[in-house]
């Protein structure tokens, strides 16, 4: 007698019933749509959804339908030019509230939706969008480094009442700087000064050198330290391009490590590429600095130099040059949170500080009242110029000084930034709220892929998957009859479950997703292929059919499982270590593996035996 478990008839049943209703989604295709955000982070409200919707009618824009989505207000249109105008009518009418991105918004019934059913997102190469390759300057940021270490020497040294020459970053056996120099002079004490210099400079390799002008104490930068710094400070982009992408409101956004030195940017179904690029590429930070009170800022800019200890900025809001102290009292890496808001001067940007700079806030503020503190602006961009009959690329840094006001009162890591635009301080905000680019990063590639061609991607990739299956369902019905019959059943639900968890896990289809899936239906049928011929050989053994049948999957299971187990093994490690259609492949075939054990072995298995089980005399098996 062929038996099944009832608890294991239950599972079956319920997980392709959910694979069924999360693959659902899938099936209605989508639209064209304008993604509607307020730019103060609240969300839509239905109120406001329906005087948009409205404004659009009375532009003659026809709105195919709209609906709230985390907050977010998404308007279907029936065709592109549709959605490109409503963005225009959108920006033109609402530029100070909302911020639009165009998209595509899927078809799902509003109750999928309430439930939290969404169709699986599809990569660049199936949806169209942009793609953006930057060149990292891993140079900058030990550069960064050093200077890091060489303020702390500074503020050691002082501390610990040192005289000191200067203190700069030097290259010790590179072409680039890798070490710090603190010059000494004659008479200054030099194990006083290394003594104080063991944290300040811990980690780093100081040796004691003898110059021409006195004693000089140079720590340097290792190999390994190095490679570690840059590889920070790449992850450290790739997290801020992440934040100020999903800032923007684009959806399934890839961002990604390419070899040494590079970050690739994927983003499907951006059309508008020129704000999303001009955002995403800028490096910009804040210092505050206190003013040099005691110097003359007119007699600095004629002399064309500062007074020691002290930086002359001539690029200013209020139009004329400041004196700056070199002493930097908290940066825009030690931003926590940024916002827009209002202030009696008009707009501002909220500022919160992390404990450390909050602290050092504190302490200067306590120390400076009535005294003046600066808010300086740093973009760093490259240009391209010509010499000598050669195009050149060289970084250009600007320095801004976008406020200086009087400390009237002591406050630590919550305070304004007034004296900007209402559009400068939203997108200052933006940027600071993102996290400043550890390091400048510059565009080398940029690539933009059409809707019409993802389109075209999804209809071929669609039309192998169909002529793939229906070759093997044709084979499986003429070779193995009703057992072929009943493999189909099970390759069709295997399929479904794998889109079901692509759903699930909102992970990317792209083209190598699509060539996955045609594998992993090539790899289940050999599970079947290899129960069915178990199945033949007991027949042919004289074996009962329900017994032949509960020896063919008993003893085909190790088999199967250790072919599997191999291909699986494979799958994990281009998952893991693989990037951008490696890993899209790799995951669809690891999950197709999953899917088709399960089918293959367990629902094959409820299958047959609801069939050929029970107590029930079979005579043949058409197999």
């Amino acid at each position: 007698m062929l038996e099944y478990a009832r608890w294991k008839y239950l599972l079956v049943a319920a997980v392709l019933l959910l694979a069924m209703l999360f693959a659902l989604p899938n099936v209605f295709g989508e639209d064209p749509a304008l993604q509607v955000e307020r730019k103060d982070h609240n969300p839509v409200t239905l109120e406001a959804s329906r005087a948009v919707e409205s404004f659009l009618t009375q532009r003659h824009i026809r709105v195919d339908r709209s609906y709230i989505d985390g907050g977010r207000l998404m308007v279907r249109f029936a065709n592109v030019p549709d959605q490109l105008a409503a963005r225009d009518a959108v920006n033109e009418q609402y530029a100070d509230i909302y911020r639009t991105a165009l998209s595509f918004a899927p078809r799902t019934p509003e109750l999928l939706r309430t439930l939290g059913l969404r169709p699986m997102p599809l990569g660049l190469d199936l949806r169209g969008g942009l793609y953006l390759l930057y060149q990292v300057d891993v140079g900058a940021a030990v550069s960064q480094a050093l200077e890091g270490y060489a303020q702390d020497a500074r503020r050691a040294l002082a501390g610990a009442n040192v005289a000191v020459k200067d203190v700069t970053t030097v290259a010790v056996g590179s072409e680039r700087p890798n070490a710090v120099r603190v010059v000494l002079p004659p008479e200054a004490d030099v194990n006083a000064a290394r003594s104080a210099l063991t944290q300040p400079l811990a980690g780093l390799t100081v040796a004691t050198e003898s110059l021409a002008s006195g004693s000089a104490l140079t720590g340097v930068l290792t190999p390994a330290q190095i490679r570690e710094r840059q590889d920070y400070a790449i992850q450290q982009n790739i997290t801020t391009l992440r934040n100020r992408v999903n800032e923007l409101g684009v959806s399934e956004p890839i961002v990604q490590r390419q070899g040494v030195d590079r970050i690739n940017v994927q983003l499907p179904g951006v059309q508008n590429s020129a704000e999303v690029k001009d955002i995403l590429g800028r490096v910009a930070t804040l210092e505050f600095r206190l003013e040099d009170m005691q110097n003359n800022a007119y007699e600095a800019q004629q002399l064309g130099r500062a007074p020691l200890g002290s930086k002359l900025y001539t690029h200013t809001r209020f139009g004329r040059p400041v004196l700056l102290k070199r002493e930097v009292i908290a940066t825009g890496d030690q931003l926590t949170n940024a916002t827009t808001g209002q202030s009696q001067e008009g707009p501002a940007v909220n500022i919160k500080l992390d404990a450390r700079a909050g602290e050092s806030m504190l302490k200067t503020t306590r120390a400076n009242l009535n005294k003046r503190m600066a808010v300086v602006l740093i973009e760093k961009r490259r240009e391209v110029s010509e010499v000598g009959g050669r195009k050149v690329n060289r970084e250009v840094t600007d320095e801004e000084v976008i406020n200086d006001a009087t400390i009237r009162g002591i406050f630590s890591n919550n305070f304004q930034i007034t004296g900007l635009a209402a559009g400068e301080a939203r997108e200052l905000a933006l940027l600071l709220r993102s996290g400043s680019l550890a390091i400048p990063l510059y565009p080398i590639e940029e690539r933009a892929v059409g809707p019409s061609l993802g389109r075209d991607n999804i209809d071929k990739g669609v039309t192998a998957l169909i002529v793939g299956m229906a070759g093997v369902f044709l084979f499986m019905a003429i070779y193995y009859r009703t057992f072929g019959l009943v493999a189909d059943l099970v390759l069709l639900a295997n399929v479904v479950l794998l889109t079901a968890l692509l759903s699930m896990m909102r992970a990317s289809l792209s083209l190598p997703g699509i060539a996955g899936i045609i594998l992993t239906v090539g790899m289940a049928v050999d599970a079947n292929v290899l129960i069915y011929e178990r199945i033949r050989e007991e027949i042919r053994k004289g074996v009962s059919p329900q017994a032949a049948i509960r020896a063919g999957f008993e003893k085909a299971f190790s088999a199967i499982a250790d072919s599997n187990i191999t291909t699986l093994i494979a799958g994990l490690v281009l998952w893991v270590f693989g990037t951008g259609p490696i890993r899209g492949f790799a995951v669809v075939l690891t999950l197709g593996i999953a899917t088709s054990m399960f089918t293959s072995l367990m629902g094959s298995r409820a299958l047959l035996t609801l069939m050929y089980g029970g107590r029930r005399k079979i005579a043949r098996l058409s197999i």
